[in-house]
């Protein structure tokens, strides 16, 4: 997608890299799990928040690639909470006008989460006010890399040509194929690093980072990172008028 100079408007996608859930639970002396359990109610007052700060786009990173390595209790735990999230909050996100969806490749996660994905994807596809996207079992290389394994094939099945693969050719291939490119991505928790989050689609995009832990990240604190965001000036590699 081309990138436009929107300075002066609000940023019509965000991401977000929700960090900071077990730090917040263990710095209170309770198990990790009861932080990723607060991260998914904070989930809610950010969705109802976005439209009303000019957000039509929001994209959450949920569970990477590299999440696996974590302790199985975790893990579990990780997905229960995704189950539960989906179950609760299908009807609410279906009146309010929410769009959800996911991307990562689902093949690895457990038969029942892969169908309620798909039944919250079906329930809500008509919805238009904000456009959700939640990130599990995601991880920007591994999009590539099955992003080039999709391009190979095309071409060896004799539907695309070598010379005919572009940027567009690409992008039309990845899981986010269908939504604009974030203009801003936030990362909690005071990490300084982008942890192979959408690693194409955020060539241009700006970066903000707070020191607030996931669970403690507000609507308000949404709104002043916004504000500044619309100040800035956003080049893409131009140069400002003279």
């Amino acid at each position: 997608m081309a990138a436009k100079d929107i300075t002066g408007s609000a940023p019509a996608h965000v991401a977000i890299i929700m960090d900071g859930n077990g730090r917040w639970a263990t710095s209170r002396g309770w198990p990790r799990l009861v932080g990723h359990r607060r991260g998914a109610e904070r989930v809610r007052s950010i969705v109802e928040a976005a439209p009303g700060l000019g957000i039509r786009y929001l994209t959450l990173y949920a569970f990477s690639t590299e999440n696996w390595k974590r302790s199985t209790d975790e893990v579990i735990g990780l997905m229960t909470i995704f189950a539960r999230y989906i179950q609760s909050e299908a009807e609410r996100l279906s009146a309010e006008g929410v769009r959800l969806r996911f991307i990562g490749g689902r093949e690895r996660l457990d038969k029942k989460l892969q169908k309620l994905m798909a039944g919250i994807e079906e329930k809500t596809a008509g919805n238009d006010l904000l456009h959700l996207t939640v990130a599990i079992n995601y991880g920007g290389r591994d999009e590539l890399v099955r992003t080039a394994r999709k391009l190979a094939e095309d071409v060896a099945a004799g539907l695309l040509a070598p010379e005919d693969i572009d940027e567009a050719a690409l992008a039309a291939r990845l899981d986010t194929h269908d939504l604009p490119d974030p203009d801003l991505v936030i990362r909690t928790s005071g990490e300084t690093r982008i942890s192979n989050y959408l690693l194409w689609q955020s060539a241009y995009a700006e970066y903000e980072f707070t020191d607030t832990l996931w669970p403690d990240f507000t609507p308000a604190e949404l709104d002043t990172i916004v504000s500044r965001f619309i100040r800035r000036e956003r080049r893409f590699g131009g140069a400002l008028p003279a």
